[in-house]
């Protein structure tokens, strides 16, 4: 395992969602403290081409207005059927919402399906994943109650009805800001933010430490008690799937005001916890960005990071969630992780460490050598003048 890419200039997002579709990652929505946020605008849609690395826009027309457009928000899920994507929840800073999108990317449209069944309440900072046809979401702050929530409910893709699961066993406590990964039949949870009073906001915040999974067969929650070296407890972390392994970056431990940007893993068929000792020169402690796992690669965008791990400044105050004077910044870079560089791969990077001339090397090298390293255009780098 290797970080091999470091480009800034990508859409600069924190809280966003994102799925990836043959080869292509679709981000939406999320925030950034230093553009002004137009709570009823159109969500705005960037794709990445994880073959040349480069963003682009999804530039909405009136003609392509055939219905209602979601607004912008953050907080929200986004799963991938298909050739489709459904986004669910999220809020801006007016409200929270509980209504079904669905985005065609194939044919860039939006559509609002409709749904039947028991609608969960309107929420931000839960988890969605896609278990054979139906996606299932855990957690998340419930706005109307204002309280985190424990509960687990499923939209049959299908026949879109939705279900209130009522599950055996111990669940997880009320949460939100976790992670969840599907594994056969199986929904992973590790991490969150509750709150010592239970589903009650106090703003006295506890971490779960345990890795649960709820058996969609059976419908019960089983917490697993692993073995190994666990990950300190956060929040606002990225989890992800591969060879039976569930991965984690990043996040935030508010209790301890660290933000971290260490790499651990949780073996499924082995039931233990390992941190992992990646090469290269990985991302800067952060929390809320994006990590989409594709082939053998890990793309990592977007999320927010203290100004001390920075070369340039772009200052704004934690979020009205929190107590800390703390000064971030919000990110606009893309890291690869590499699970296996080939030794073309390993040959640009010693190139580059050690700035040689390149102009002699085969045009398919300079190629992957301008991929590897020109800086995207979506936004501009925050420097201290502002």
């Amino acid at each position: 395992m290797r970080w091999t890419v470091h480009i800034e200039g990508g859409p600069r997002r924190v809280n966003h969602a994102a799925v990836c579709i043959e080869g292509k990652i679709y981000s939406f929505g999320g925030y950034c403290s230093s553009e002004e946020y137009k709570d009823w605008d159109p969500i705005p849609i960037h794709v990445l081409d994880t073959t040349t690395l480069r963003w682009k826009p999804v530039r909405y027309t009136k003609r392509d207005i055939v219905v209602p457009l979601p607004y912008q928000r953050y907080g929200h899920s986004a799963v991938a059927y298909g050739h489709k994507v459904y986004m669910w929840g999220g809020r801006n800073n007016v409200v929270a919402c509980d209504k079904l999108s669905c985005f065609d990317t194939e044919k860039l449209k939006w559509s609002t399906p409709p749904v039947t069944g028991m609608v969960p309440y309107a929420k931000d900072g839960h988890s969605a994943c896609i278990i054979k046809n139906k996606m299932y979401i855990f957690g998340g702050f419930e706005y109307i109650f204002d309280q985190y929530t424990q509960d687990v409910h499923c939209l049959d893709l299908d026949t879109m009805q939705w279900t209130y699961i009522n599950t055996h066993g111990t669940p997880p406590c009320h949460r939100d800001f976790h992670t969840a990964v599907a594994y056969n039949d199986r929904m992973y949870i590790y991490g969150g933010r509750g709150d010592v009073n239970g589903p009650y906001n106090s703003d006295d915040e506890i971490y779960c430490p345990h890795v649960y999974y709820l058996d969609t067969i059976t419908e019960t929650w089983v917490n697993v008690k692993a073995n190994g070296t666990w990950p300190e407890p956060r929040r606002s972390h990225s989890a992800w799937l591969y060879n039976d392994y569930m991965y984690i970056f990043g996040g935030l431990n508010a209790k301890t005001k660290t933000h971290f940007n260490d790499v651990f893993r949780y073996s499924i068929k082995g039931n233990y916890w390992e941190q992992l000792n990646v090469q290269g020169v990985g991302p800067c402690p952060r929390r809320r960005q994006q990590c989409l796992n594709y082939k053998d690669k890990v793309y990592l965008f977007g999320g927010t990071s203290p100004c001390n791990h920075h070369n340039y400044i772009g200052i704004r105050q934690f979020d009205d969630s929190d107590d800390n004077p703390e000064r971030l910044i919000d990110n606009s870079d893309l890291h690869v992780l590499d699970y296996s560089p080939t030794l073309k791969t390993l040959a640009i990077l010693a190139v580059l460490e050690y700035n040689l001339d390149h102009s002699s090397l085969p045009d398919d090298i300079i190629f992957d050598i301008r991929v590897m390293t020109l800086p995207n255009y979506i936004s501009r780098t925050i420097n201290q003048s502002g």
